[in-house]
Parts: C-alpha cells; sequence; structure tokens
C-alpha cells in the first residue's frame, strides 16, 4: 500500500487520537513526576498539549513529506523511515513546548518529555505497522484513509 497525503494525514490524527491518548493517560500516573508538575493534572497538561502539537505538527510534517516523496521513483519510502522521522518531530514539539507555544504549560522535563514522546511515537508507530492493518483491512486498500 502506497499511502495517500489525505490517507496519512487521517491515519495520524487518528492514532494520535486512539493510541496517544490513552498512553498519556496511563503514563501520567506511571512517570515520575518532575518536582515541577505539582499534581497529575500538571502532567496531563503537558502530555496533552504535546499530543496536540505532535498532531499538528504531523499534520505540516506530512506536507513535507509528501513534497519529498515526490522526488523518488515509487513515490513512497522504507516503513523505517516511518518511525525515524520521530526524531526530527519530536524535537519541534519539544521546542516548541519550551517556547510556550500554543499556551505555557510551565517548566517541562526534559526526561518525561522524553519517555512520553519516545513511548507514545513507538506505540503509534507499531499499530500503524501491525494491528491497523489486520484490524481495517480497507484502510490498506484505501490508500490509509478512514473516511
Amino acid at each position: 500500500m502506497t499511502p495517500t497525503l489525505i490517507g496519512r494525514i487521517q491515519s495520524r490524527l487518528v492514532l494520535v487520537a486512539a493510541v496517544g491518548i490513552p498512553i498519556a493517560l496511563i503514563l501520567g500516573v506511571v512517570l515520575s513526576r518532575p518536582t515541577e508538575a505539582t499534581t497529575l493534572g500538571d502532567m496531563y497538561r503537558v502530555f496533552f498539549v504535546a499530543l496536540a502539537l505532535v498532531a499538528v505538527v504531523g499534520v505540516v510534517w506530512e506536507l513535507v513529506w509528501h513534497g519529498l516523496q515526490q522526488l523518488r521513483w515509487e513515490k513512497d519510502w522504507p516503513t523505517l523511515f516511518g518511525l525515524v522521522t520521530g526524531v526530527p518531530e519530536g524535537a519541534v514539539v519539544w521546542l516548541l513546548l519550551r517556547a510556550g507555544v500554543p499556551i505555557d504549560v510551565g517548566t517541562v522535563d526534559g526526561t518525561t518529555f522524553l519517555a512520553m514522546f519516545i513511548i507514545t511515537w513507538i506505540a503509534i508507530w507499531l499499530v500503524a505497522n501491525g494491528p491497523l492493518q489486520v484490524v481495517f483491512i480497507r484502510w490498506r486498500f484505501r490508500g490509509g484513509r478512514f473516511l
């Protein structure tokens, strides 16, 4: 399957919601709370702002990714590239959180953010390349579109 642009955007948004939100809820309780986060609500605020940024930055990245794919003969990338794109996306989300964009969430602990981002990113990548393709058979033949 070669995902279409709209299919990749839809898949990203669905996966961030369906996989990212439950993982954020679990990690908010499991991960050690930095000294700046006095309550569980502080942790969740950072996690959910980070998830929203992953969704927004990811849509922008999909547009760039699509343009780069047009330079390749088969118009697609190896699956591993989808995992590796987490590095620049994570860096951008981290910088935006530190800068207080879109809202100031206070001081963000780097270790906590890194743990949350890596676990969430790998989980989303695994679901997209495994169970999603088995459960939603038509998803594969529609270029990754849900609608």
